[in-house]
């Protein structure tokens, strides 16, 4: 039986991890003489950590700030970005910065920090301890509320204060709509509509990623979706995948998969959160092609 494989044309890094990548690789060609750090994983994809550890990228924790060299070291900020805190922190030690936070969440974080300037309650659709999301509960003094889903919200709002919803970047628009749906009808039970504003700020990238990846889900008949355990964006798409194809299956590495319940499988698509590298992707359907 001839099996065919489909790498999905779209998948790879979207344009901010990117752009984070292509920082880091620049940091460590011009500071040769310097240890390159990241606070943090600088993506959540294990994989593209490794590759840049072989060039000597090192992770680090907030808590290990204060052991690294002063005069011999750079520290990288993750695409996912940090509090103000931590770049007062790095400040006060007088340790070389480079920002590497995506775009998209750079101009969250702005947001959110103009909102709380402007007073407004500040309710973000997010995970509570996602590194995003601690950066931009930072960003309004830790006085949001971080909410999955509506009934969380309940009792912790005045709905007679202005308040904006706005979105961990990498969060499914459709739940976020709903909830911006409900919400809003929330305030106009209570009559103060006029108070409520809705911020779409998932990754537009992500958005336009889903009708596609539904259409490869569709054409393949088993889709091996390729991701990090603990990627957010990975979680969201692969459960669009999974809408449209029952035999989806996540798998992080290569020993995961039970290559015996693809024998007798036709077509394959392989695809991938928006952290996992495209160069992941073709090694894994390099060694799907070795065992047929």
């Amino acid at each position: 039986m001839n099996t065919i494989i489909n790498i999905d044309d779209n998948a790879g890094f979207c344009w901010g991890v990117v752009q984070t990548v292509d920082k880091v690789e620049n940091c460590l060609k011009k500071y040769l003489d310097k240890q390159v750090y990241v606070l943090g994983e600088i993506i959540h994809n294990p994989h593209e950590i490794a590759r840049l550890a072989k060039k000597n990228l090192k992770t680090i924790s907030y808590s290990q700030l204060h052991e690294i060299q002063q005069n011999n070291s750079v520290v990288v900020i993750r695409a996912h970005g940090e509090p103000p805190s931590t770049y007062s922190k790095i400040n006060d030690l007088e340790i070389e910065l480079v920002d590497a936070t995506c775009p998209l969440v750079k101009r969250l974080q702005e947001k959110v920090s103009k909102y709380y300037s402007e007073k407004y309650q500040i309710i973000i659709f997010g995970k509570y301890e996602h590194s995003e999301v601690v950066g931009l509960r930072g960003f309004c003094n830790d006085e949001s509320v971080v909410i999955l889903n509506f009934e969380e919200l309940l009792g912790k709002i005045d709905y007679s204060k202005k308040t904006v919803l706005c979105s961990q970047t990498t969060m499914d628009v459709e739940e976020l709509q709903i909830l911006n749906t409900k919400i809003k009808e929330e305030f106009r039970k209570n009559n103060f509509a006029e108070n409520f504003i809705f911020e779409n700020t998932v990754c537009k990238f992500v958005i336009n990623r889903e009708e596609r990846l539904r259409d490869f889900a569709k054409a393949n008949e088993v889709i091996l979706f390729v991701a990090g355990h603990h990627s957010s964006n990975g979680k969201v798409l692969f459960d669009i995948c999974k809408s449209e194809n029952s035999n989806s299956i996540f798998i992080e590495n290569f020993e995961e998969l039970d290559l015996t319940k693809l024998e007798a499988v036709s077509k394959i698509g392989i695809t991938g959160a928006t952290s996992t590298p495209k160069w992941f992707l073709e090694e894994m359907k390099n060694k799907i092609e070795r065992y047929f």
